[in-house]
């Protein structure tokens, strides 16, 4: 099974992840990072297809997909 793994110090809340997840696995968090951004979570990893998506389209390198 796929693991996704975020860096939260990374996100920068642009939702891109979450857009473009054909599983709807990514949503936005309620916990807040140093930089003062809602960072998003993994929340239906047993969901995911390991297509990497969200990794590719993360502008700030904040997802990593381990498969």
């Amino acid at each position: 099974m796929p693991e996704i793994k975020i860096i939260p110090e990374r996100c920068k809340s642009c939702g891109y992840c979450i857009k473009y997840c054909p599983k709807n696995v990514i949503a936005m968090g309620h916990a807040v990072n140093q930089k003062g951004y809602e960072y998003v979570e993994a929340l239906r990893q047993q969901d995911c297809t390991g297509c990497c998506f969200c990794g590719y389209i993360c502008p700030e390198g904040a997802i990593e997909v381990y498969k």
